[in-house]
């Protein structure tokens, strides 16, 4: 089988990649096993300098691995080499803190000494999406390599060309054969990855439907596995919210990526009071937005990453409207092009507010009270992250234990930091990533006993 990947901009072929064998696959896993064994005994402090390097790899060579991203997915081309410096952060943050992060944890029981370590546990497998086509791999990447386990990685079909350069960069950064490797799959071998001895977990990035069909593959073979899943973000404007400064951290927070986020925001819950100047000043804001060439420094939304996207955004605002939504601004597609588009007076019920719109489509929502906006936010199947945007910072630090999502930011957009666990509740998935809790989520935390 070969996969094609395809430049959504102007549908080009940017590169061809043929699916590995069976016998291909297994000899690259028996070899990823066979590497955890040499691997799991490097000294961590040598493990954190090639983390390191991996890190100078990516800044050294910035400017390619951004125009793949652009080219294969179609983001900004300001906003690949943002995604790609970010890599090199989590990389360097990793590389100052996994040791104190892996220290023995000394536990006082009855014992002459009791203690936690903290082992390696294998080969771990990721599959990763196609959004944000570096940042997603590096992040699962930086603290499980470093932790003493192998990498492997199953992108998505559409950004190949980015999976051969990130199994490059650790090459380059010195890293021991078969340490980490891309495997050029069709999903359909992914339960006989799973399944295979090396592999003691898998961390997937995605849909729904894929968390639910890996996790159950993963439990038939007893793997751990961690799910971050879709989203449907709450962003709340409460009336005392400098309405100027939720603005702008509300363009970026829906427009980022073109909207392709899982944290993004989708659903703008405003207060009664502040609807009408919010509502205005965002139209306003978003018309500014360039449309254009992804490759051009200026351009700010390009094209969503495939025509399928492109059609579903479209359908879910069309039927939005159908159902009483007030379309505002936008809402014509062209291929893979999407318009910005704004709709406004949305309701519970409306695609708009019960889906995942994975594209730049902002859902104006009225709330008839503080109480009322955070009941709102909560109607939701997703669990990921919720923006409050208010002057009362005390006020919304109350209601944080109200909210059952996995992040809770305060005059901020929803976003993922090297220094700070993420992940989401309910069906945006399990597990954390980044910071303490992303190491540990695949080491063998080992008690350790000893009696006088």
């Amino acid at each position: 089988m070969e996969f094609k990947s395809i430049n959504p901009y102007n549908g080009n072929t940017i590169g061809t990649y043929k699916s590995l064998s069976e016998a291909e696959l297994f000899d690259k896993l028996d070899r990823s096993q066979a590497a955890f064994k040499s691997w799991r005994k490097v000294p961590i402090s040598e493990r954190c300098s090639l983390i390191k390097k991996a890190g100078q790899v990516l800044r050294d060579n910035l400017e390619e691995y951004s125009k793949m991203i652009t080219l294969e997915m179609g983001k900004p081309i300001s906003e690949s080499r943002g995604e790609v410096n970010k890599c090199a952060w989590v990389c360097d943050y990793y590389a100052e803190n996994s040791i104190a992060f892996l220290n023995d944890e000394i536990i006082s029981t009855d014992a002459a000494q009791s203690f936690v370590r903290h082992d390696p546990i294998g080969a771990v497998l990721a599959i990763m999406p196609w959004n944000f086509p570096f940042w997603q791999v590096f992040r699962y990447a930086a603290p499980t390599l470093t932790a003493g386990n192998t990498g492997l990685l199953k992108h998505a079909p559409n950004v190949f060309g980015c999976a051969k350069q990130i199994e490059d960069v650790f090459k380059k950064a010195g890293f021991p054969k078969d340490v980490f490797q891309n495997l050029i799959v069709h999903h359909e071998q992914t339960e006989k990855i799973i399944a295979h001895d090396a592999v003691q977990a898998v961390t997937l990035t995605g849909s729904e439907r894929a968390g639910s069909a890996v996790a159950e593959i993963a439990g038939r073979y007893i793997k751990k596995t961690v799910l971050e899943l879709g989203g449907n973000n709450a962003f709340i404007v409460l009336e005392d919210a400098d309405i100027d400064n939720a603005v702008k951290t509300a363009i970026t927070a829906r427009m980022l990526n073109c909207g392709q986020s899982c944290i993004a925001a989708k659903r703008f819950i405003l207060a009664e009071k502040i609807y009408d100047e919010f509502v205005a000043k965002f139209t306003s804001a978003v018309n500014e937005l360039k449309s254009g060439n992804p490759l051009e420094e200026d351009t700010k939304v390009g094209p969503l990453a495939r025509k399928d996207l492109a059609d579903q955004l479209n359908s879910q605002v069309k039927e939005s409207v159908k159902l009483g939504a007030e379309l505002l601004l936008g809402g014509q597609q062209n291929i893979c092009y999407h318009e910005p588009t704004i709709l406004g007076n949305v309701l519970p019920g409306m695609p708009a507010f019960d889906e995942e719109t994975f594209g730049p489509l902002a859902s104006m929502i009225k709330a008839k009270s503080i109480e009322h906006a955070f009941d709102l936010s909560e109607q939701s199947k997703y669990g990921l992250g919720v923006t409050v945007c208010t002057k009362n910072i005390e006020k919304a630090l109350k209601y944080a234990e109200f909210v059952s999502d996995g992040a809770y930011f305060i005059n901020e957009l929803v976003k993922s930091d090297p220094r700070l666990p993420f992940g989401g509740t309910k069906k945006s998935g399990y597990g954390r990533e980044l910071a303490k809790d992303g190491i540990l989520e695949f080491v063998n935390r080992k008690t350790i006993y000893v009696k006088n």
